[in-house]
């Protein structure tokens, strides 16, 4: 399976939503990057994605996007094959 990285904060609902559809697609271990806090990630996460809105999931190394991207990407059935 491939490594699955997000950057997010303790409290962010799409942050739980995205990381709750991982683990029910079978997700054992889920790289966590708070950015709440540690600041200078968010310049991290900003400089790899362009993006300042967490969560901002990586999955091996493809940007998925954000909880609504990640939820597209699982409707259309793109989820499982690009962590498998």
């Amino acid at each position: 399976m491939q490594a699955v990285k997000i950057y997010l904060t303790a409290t962010c609902p799409y942050c739980i939503r995205a990381k709750a559809l991982l683990k029910q697609r079978g997700v054992e271990h889920i790289e966590e990057i708070r950015v709440d806090l540690d600041p200078a990630q968010r310049s991290v996460m900003t400089d790899l994605t362009g993006r300042r809105t967490v969560p901002q999931i990586f999955i091996g190394a493809t940007h998925v996007g954000g909880c609504d991207d990640l939820v597209a990407l699982d409707q259309r059935g793109g989820l499982l094959p690009l962590l498998a």
